[in-house]
């Protein structure tokens, strides 16, 4: 099971060299964004009756790059952190983690739809990005 985050990570952050500042992957509330919208991808391409919010995440990614931006971050540095394979990977089991202490079986993909109903009731980051269809 994968977690599409690297497609998320370039809309979102954009376009090189993350060094004078603490990092990209030390801005807990843009990665925790990224997470969300990457999970709410995973879950909707993986349960037929729960769809995506596509439009407000392209808008919530794209703060999420206003942020950095005011952050004092380049597009630059944030080329470099979007294109880190190290932080794709860690972004990905990150997800696949918070999946399956939530019971997610990726061979079941009635377990996704488990997760997304209940991420929307809870009406949580990651169920803000999912709507029932």
């Amino acid at each position: 099971m994968r977690v599409i985050v690297a497609g998320a990570l370039v809309l979102a952050l954009g376009a090189g060299s993350v060094q004078s500042k603490p990092g990209l992957a030390s801005e807990t509330d843009i990665n925790a964004g990224l997470l969300a919208v990457g999970i709410a991808d995973e879950i909707r391409k993986n349960c037929d009756s729960i769809g995506g919010r596509v439009i407000k995440a392209l808008f919530y990614m794209n703060s999420l790059k206003q942020r950095a931006r005011e952050r004092g971050y380049s597009e630059a540095e944030i080329d470099a952190y979007v294109d880190n394979k190290a932080e794709k990977r860690k972004m990905r089991h990150k997800g696949e983690a918070y999946m399956a202490a939530k019971g997610v079986d990726p061979e079941k993909p009635e377990t996704f739809c488990d997760l997304g109903r209940a991420e929307i009731a809870a009406e949580s980051p990651i169920g803000k990005f999912l709507t029932k269809e």
